[in-house]
């Protein structure tokens, strides 16, 4: 069921790529031809959309691609790798649209609002449609699935899916900013109205790429993933009948939706015979509350000596 469904996933990212690259060319050699730089801006988020639609549609095949003796934990860094390298291009992706405008600003170019607009108004129709071809994603993947290991599968293509979603719909936005430019430059021949258009979506470029970096930089220094908390996993492993305390706790992301934990459990040594019964129970709960499945857990007698890690 996974593998069909995964399947039907990735037939849908090949045909939003596809789509997404074609209207790339052609806002291009739109905006080249209409002089128009906020075609061209528009044309440089749609790159950044194509960017995120690979991504994801590579995070699908790696996911599903064993680990092996030299990527004992697989290839799931490499979707964190790619973001950190896209979030600094559109860095300077953005700044050199502001560059641009600065410039149009002081030398106003004529443009040809014409083919501006029916250009415009091709992408945001495209986009639509990709954004249509994502969005038709929600029962593909975790519907009628009632193993509890392969729905959380789902669930995680959900998410990659869902932010690919979110790139196309911010550059429709996009799209309907150029549109509306060329409609009053048009009607009101006020050259600026582009380059204040194109520093417009500089900014939500610069702001993307921000993001980007942000969560990249945070994965990959072992930060908390975002929604957990330390300390609720500890007093929620702590609940569990005969754990006396959990030190050494530490929950790290292995890709964007890939979470691991270890942590070191302190059981009475009467106990010890309890191990297996207690580690089944920490991975329900670890698993039904917090979506965590990647589990190290070290059981332990006596209390962590107190040092890095926050063992006491």
């Amino acid at each position: 069921m996974i593998s069909k469904n995964n399947g039907s996933i990735q037939k849908r990212f090949i045909y939003s790529i596809v789509l997404t690259s074609l209207i790339l060319v052609v806002e291009v050699i739109g905006g080249l031809v209409s002089g128009s730089l906020a075609l061209l801006s528009d044309a440089a988020h749609v790159f950044m959309d194509i960017f995120a639609l690979v991504l994801s549609f590579v995070a699908l095949k790696l996911a599903l691609r064993p680990a092996d003796d030299k990527h004992s934990f697989g290839w799931f860094r490499l979707e964190v790798v790619a973001a950190l390298i896209n979030g600094a291009s559109l860095f300077i992706i953005s700044i050199g649209i502001w560059i641009e405008a600065v410039k149009r600003f002081q030398n106003p170019v004529a443009i040809k609002s014409t083919e501006m607009f029916v250009i415009a108004v091709i992408g945001l129709i495209v986009n639509l449609v990709v954004a249509f071809i994502l969005g038709g994603h929600d029962h593909d993947q975790a519907g009628h699935n009632h193993d509890h290991g392969l729905k959380k599968v789902g669930e995680k293509r959900n998410l990659n899916v869902q932010s690919a979603f979110l790139h196309v719909l911010g550059d429709a936005i996009s799209s309907v900013g150029v549109i509306v430019a060329a409609v009053i430059i048009h009607f009101t021949k006020v050259a600026w109205i582009d380059p204040l258009i194109s520093i417009l979506i500089g900014v939500i470029i610069f702001v993307s790429a921000f993001r980007v970096l942000k969560r990249a930089m945070h994965i990959l220094l072992e930060g908390v993933p975002e929604g957990l908390s330390i300390m609720e996993i500890k007093t929620r492993m702590s609940t569990i009948k005969d754990v006396k305390a959990v030190c050494d706790l530490h929950v790290w992301n292995l890709g964007s939706d890939q979470v691991s934990l270890s942590a070191h459990v302190i059981l009475d040594e009467e106990l010890e015979a309890q191990q297996t019964t207690v580690m089944d129970q920490l991975k329900v709960l670890l698993d039904e509350e917090f979506h965590i499945q990647h589990t190290t857990i070290q059981f332990e007698t006596k209390p962590c000596s107190s040092g890095h890690g926050g063992c006491n």
